[in-house]
């Protein structure tokens, strides 16, 4: 069952790493200014986007494989049908805590496959009005 409680979602929240699947280097796109906001309000935010070298100053990463160091969060601003593969990839990080999907993507079967390995995930949430509401 994905995260819904609101004292579960800050704890979520003080976590401090994001790696962002589908950042985007496009002003004005979800996929850029949530990241921003997040990078704005002292998160770690760690681009992930095949397409671009750097995003907000920073190296951007291929796959989640390719990120250095821990993840706390695996944020993703892609399709819901790209889903399944990037959970498997969080799963085969060790380090990775949450799996955050954003507004309008979701995929059940991935989200219990996530939580059967002793992951939490958040579905169909935004992250920027989730922190705004429960943080700021």
């Amino acid at each position: 069952m994905p995260v819904t409680d609101d004292d579960e979602l800050r704890e979520i929240l003080d976590l401090n790493r994001v790696a962002v699947v589908g950042c985007s280097a496009t002003p004005g796109k979800d996929a850029h200014e949530i990241p921003k906001y997040l990078l704005d309000h002292g998160y770690d935010v760690v681009p992930v986007n095949p397409f671009a070298d750097e995003i907000f100053g920073r190296e951007v990463y291929d796959s989640l494989a390719d990120v250095p160091g821990e993840i706390d969060i695996v944020d993703v601003f892609r399709p819901s049908e790209e889903v399944s593969d990037i959970v498997d990839a969080a799963l085969e990080r060790d380090d990775v805590k949450v799996v955050w999907l954003q507004l309008g993507i979701h995929d059940d079967d991935a989200v219990e496959r996530a939580e059967q390995a002793g992951r939490r995930v958040v579905q169909d949430r935004c992250m920027k009005p989730t922190h705004q509401q429960l943080k700021a």
